[in-house]
């Protein structure tokens, strides 16, 4: 915490310089998760050359030693210079649920660009309440620490496990309720097994069988990197009530959307993650 805090004061130009170095130790020395990196590109890009692979591998791992000096940064900044760094594409779409419905508003997304200053570039440029629901961290340091940055301009930080019942018991309130889906769920809970980029893989069923039965509308916000700490989001239309299908046509909009995201920048998504770690339960075949 005594790290982070000293890594805020100081300004984003100096955090930049002291990414090349962070690079350096992440990708050639430390080697994290470079293996998980490696097997996820090739699950996603099955055509391309290894060099091609190797080439995108180290992009992501500059980038995201940036975007996380950038989150240790969120501490000291100030409304205004979120709005400077994030600009909304077409806030309008937002603004226009804002005006017809008097309920929640879910916003689907994924770990792309810098997930938490869009949080924070959709709250400020729009003043308008926004809850966030988050997985909590094992370490209570981190999760002191994440709670502080997300709570930073107002949003209120969620537990997923609380999520359900603090948006039904809320459902006639206008907010926007923030939701990263593209983590894979925990065995122990009965997912929705799809395709996504080019294999099997799990996603919570949640956010579509809460909208569904809430009857509550739902966006995908795209949020693309423009350079060292400059971000544009993009909204797009997910699923508008009434809901006639199955809750789980909700999430196959949502993962059509977010693999269209990672093709067209895929630099900046979290192949970190251990996204196709599970297979398919017998019990879940199509």
């Amino acid at each position: 915490m005594f790290a982070y805090r000293i890594l805020s004061c100081l300004p984003l130009g100096l955090l930049y310089l002291l990414a090349w170095p962070g690079y350096l130790l992440l990708y050639y020395l430390a080697g994290y998760r470079k293996a998980v990196v490696r097997q996820n590109l090739q699950q996603a890009f099955p055509d391309e050359s290894e060099k091609a692979l190797t080439v995108l591998a180290k992009k992501f791992y500059r980038q995201l030693v940036q975007v996380a000096l950038e989150i240790v940064k969120t501490r000291r900044m100030s409304a205004a210079a979120i709005r400077k760094r994030v600009s909304l594409v077409n806030p309008q779409l937002v603004r226009e649920y804002s005006s017809d419905f008097q309920q929640p508003l879910i916003i689907l997304s994924i770990h792309q660009g810098n997930w938490e200053w869009m949080l924070h570039g959709i709250s400020t440029a729009l003043d308008i309440p926004a809850e966030v629901i988050y997985k909590p961290l094992h370490s209570q340091s981190a999760e002191q620490l994440m709670q502080e940055i997300r709570s930073r301009f107002g949003a209120r930080p969620v537990a997923m496990a609380d999520a359900p019942r603090q948006i039904l018991s809320s459902r006639r309130q206008f907010r926007v309720i923030g939701m990263l889906a593209d983590q894979s769920p925990i065995r122990s809970q009965r997912s929705y097994w799809t395709r996504f980029l080019n294999g099997e893989a799990a996603f919570y069923r949640g956010p579509g069988v809460i909208a569904h039965s809430a009857a509550l509308p739902v966006l995908f916000s795209q949020c693309r990197r423009r350079g060292p700490g400059r971000y544009e989001v993009e909204f797009h239309e997910v699923a508008r009530p009434p809901y006639n299908g199955s809750p789980d046509a909700i999430i196959d909009r949502y993962v059509q959307l977010a693999e269209q995201a990672i093709r067209d920048e895929p630099a900046s998504w979290l192949w970190s993650n251990r996204r196709w770690k599970r297979s398919r339960p017998a019990s879940q075949d199509a």
